[in-house]
C-alpha cells in the first residue's frame, strides 16, 4: 500500500500524520470490547440494593484499557461515578466530556493542585485538616462550595484520617461553610484472601471500625453524605460491605479477585492483546533459541518470530512459560522473551504464515488465556498483568 503523506515539507510527516496512516494493527496491540465492560458492570450491578451506587474504577487508563473508552461504557452499563487515581486522569476525562462525578482517589496536598481540581469539578480525597481548610478557602474566594470525600485509615495503614482524628475533628469540618463532604470512605486492605467472612479476619475488623465510626460522627444527619468501602473483592463478598456505594476496578474489566467464590457471575475480559507472526524459520535439534540460549530445541524445529516483548509490558518470567494461540490452537512460547519479540515453536502446525495475527491473552475458540494465568506463571497479581501493556501498544475500541 503506498502512504502519501500530507506534510510536503517533511517527508516522514509528523506524529499526528504518521498517526494518521498508520494500521494500528501492524505490529502488536490491544482491542479492548466496550460491550464487555458494560456487560460486567450489569452483572456486578445485580448483586447490589437498588439505593448501592456503583462507582467504576478507572485509574491507571482503565488498568490498561483506555480510561476514556472504559468510562463511556461504564456510564452505559451504570456506573454513578468514576475513580482515578490522579489529577491529570481526571482532568483528561473531564477533557473527553465526562460529565459524571469524578473522584480522585490519590491525595491532592497543595493549594495549587487543589485549585485545579475545583475548577475542573473533580471531587479530591481529603486525609487531613489542613486540606479541609485549603478547600474551604477556595470555596469561599469561589463562591461555590468545594466538594470533596474524607478518607479514614480502618488498617491499611496508607491514606486517610486516623480515627480517633476523624471522630474528633468531624463536627468541625462538617461545619466549614464552603465545603460538601460528598463521601466518607475507606480502603479494605485483604477482601480478596480467603477468610475474609471469617468474625476475626482484617476485613471484619475494618468493616466494624467503619461502622463505628460512622454512628460516632451520627453521619445519619448528613444523608447527601454517601459512605463506601468495597473493592471489587469486597462487592462481590458480601453485601454487609456495600454501605452507600461500591468502588470496582478489576471485576468491571472481567476478572474476579476471589479465589473461591460461590459467585459467577461470567464476567467477560475486555482485553485482548495480539500481535503478528514477523519471520518464520527452521533449525536442527539442540539449536540454542534467545538470549543465554537457556531453551535448546529437543527436535528440527520451526520457529515463528511474533513481534512483541518485554518492552510492550511482557514480563520477562513468562519466558517459556506461556502459550500463544492461533486458529484455535496452542503453541508454546520458547526462548528468553526479547525487548520487542518472543519465539513460539510452530513445528505442529501448517497453516501458520508470516503477517498472521497471534493470541496472547484473550479467547479463540476453545483456548483461553487469561491475566490470571500470566499472574500465576510469573509470581504477579492480575492487577499488575493489565497494568503493565506500555502505551506503545495501540488500544483498538471494539464496540
Amino acid at each position: 500500500m503506498q502512504i502519501e503523506f500530507k506534510n510536503k515539507k517533511n517527508n516522514f510527516g509528523n506524529r499526528s500524520t504518521l498517526k494518521e496512516f498508520m494500521d494500528p494493527t501492524q505490529r502488536a496491540w490491544i482491542e479492548i470490547r466496550g460491550a464487555a465492560i458494560e456487560n460486567n458492570i450489569r452483572k456486578i450491578k445485580s448483586l447490589l440494593s437498588e439505593e448501592c451506587k456503583f462507582m467504576a474504577v478507572v485509574k491507571a487508563d482503565g488498568y490498561g484499557h483506555d480510561a476514556t473508552f472504559v468510562s463511556k461504557y461504564a456510564i452505559k452499563g451504570g456506573a454513578d461515578q468514576l475513580g482515578v487515581a490522579t489529577l491529570c486522569e481526571g482532568i483528561s476525562l473531564r477533557n473527553a466530556e465526562v460529565k459524571i462525578p469524578i473522584l480522585v482517589l490519590g491525595n491532592i496536598y497543595n493549594k495549587k493542585d487543589l485549585l485545579t481540581c475545583f475548577r475542573y469539578d473533580l471531587m479530591p480525597t481529603i486525609s487531613s485538616v489542613r486540606e479541609c481548610l485549603i478547600c474551604n478557602n477556595i470555596g469561599k474566594r469561589y463562591n461555590k462550595k468545594f466538594s470533596f470525600h474524607l478518607k479514614v485509615d480502618t488498617g491499611m495503614s496508607r491514606l486517610g484520617f486516623e480515627l480517633k482524628d476523624f471522630i474528633q475533628q468531624f463536627d468541625k469540618i462538617a461545619s466549614y461553610e464552603n465545603i460538601a463532604i460528598k463521601g466518607i470512605y475507606s480502603h479494605l486492605a485483604s477482601a480478596d484472601e480467603d477468610n475474609a467472612l471469617d468474625q476475626n479476619s482484617l476485613t471484619q475488623i475494618q468493616k466494624n471500625k467503619f461502622q463505628d465510626l460512622l454512628q460516632e460522627i451520627k453521619v445519619h444527619k448528613y444523608p447527601k453524605i454517601i459512605t463506601h468501602l468495597a473493592n471489587s473483592a469486597g462487592t462481590l463478598l458480601s453485601q454487609d460491605l456495600h454501605f452507600d456505594m461500591v468502588r470496582v476496578g478489576l471485576s468491571i474489566y472481567g476478572y474476579n479477585p476471589l479465589n473461591n467464590s460461590q459467585i459467577n457471575l461470567k464476567l467477560q475480559p475486555a482485553l485482548f492483546l495480539k500481535s503478528k507472526i514477523s519471520f518464520i524459520r527452521e533449525v536442527k535439534k539442540f539449536t540454542g533459541v534467545s538470549y543465554g540460549n537457556k531453551y535448546v530445541t529437543n527436535r528440527d524445529t520451526k520457529l515463528a518470530v511474533v513481534s512483541i516483548g518485554y518492552a510492550d509490558g511482557i514480563n520477562r518470567k513468562l519466558s517459556n512459560n506461556i502459550s500463544l494461540i492461533h486458529n484455535g490452537k496452542s503453541y508454546p512460547q520458547v526462548g528468553t522473551i526479547t525487548m520487542d519479540q518472543l519465539m513460539i515453536d510452530i513445528t505442529d502446525s501448517n497453516d501458520i504464515r508470516i503477517g498472521d495475527t497471534i493470541l496472547l491473552l484473550g479467547q479463540d475458540g476453545d483456548q483461553t488465556i487469561t491475566a490470571i494465568d500470566w499472574a500465576l506463571k510469573s509470581s504477579s497479581i492480575t492487577w499488575e498483568i493489565l497494568c503493565s501493556f506500555k502505551n506503545r501498544l495501540p488500544r483498538v475500541q471494539i464496540k
